[in-house]
């Protein structure tokens, strides 16, 4: 098998495909799409999002200190997408996709209604990187759609909620499970 050696790229793929809300108040309320994002610490919960500090919803969340982390779903797939390249300072995109925010529960930033899953984090540490700044936060608050969750076991049907990933310039479905985390070492 014959390999070759590129310039050092982001090619970590796939990753979730996330609109991330912020604001303080609905004037300054603001959504964008963003993939540089993911857990760092199960306990206490950690998450990060990566953000251009030329990113119009980038001092909203510096001088806020929050924001939410929105997953996608196919049917969020065309606000996701627009939502990453229209600029806040030029559109109200709530209004513009016709998503819904939602005043935050444990943070001023709002939420979006049609998300299957919202997580509320505060910033915590700002790490300048070169093009992107790294916002760390403790996560604050998780909300789950009640549409997906198994009354019998209480989990979170991600399969069900048709989740959105972001590969290499593109949007895919999340696709059929192969194994269940420990399945390769299972005792019969």
């Amino acid at each position: 098998m014959s390999k070759q050696n590129w310039k050092p790229g982001t090619m970590i793929y796939p990753l979730p495909a996330i609109m991330v809300s912020s604001g303080a108040s609905p004037e300054e309320y603001n959504v964008f799409t963003a993939s540089w994002v993911g857990t760092i610490c199960s306990d206490p919960a950690m998450c990060y999002v990566s953000i251009r500090p030329e990113r119009h919803s980038y001092e909203i969340i510096k001088r806020n200190m929050e924001f939410t982390l929105n997953l996608t779903t196919e049917e969020l797939a065309r606000a996701t997408d627009w939502c990453g390249v229209r600029s806040g300072r030029d559109y109200n995109k709530f209004k513009e996709m016709n998503i819904t925010p939602v005043k935050g529960v444990k943070v001023s930033s709002p939420y979006i209604d049609e998300s299957p899953i919202s997580i509320e984090c505060r910033v915590k540490e700002i790490i300048p990187l070169g093009t992107h700044h790294m916002f760390i936060a403790d996560v604050l608050n998780v909300i789950a759609d009640e549409r997906f969750i198994d009354a019998e076991t209480g989990a979170f049907d991600m399969k069900q909620a048709n989740l959105l990933a972001y590969c290499h310039g593109q949007y895919f479905k999340i696709g059929e499970a192969i194994g269940k985390f420990g399945w390769s070492v299972k005792k019969k």
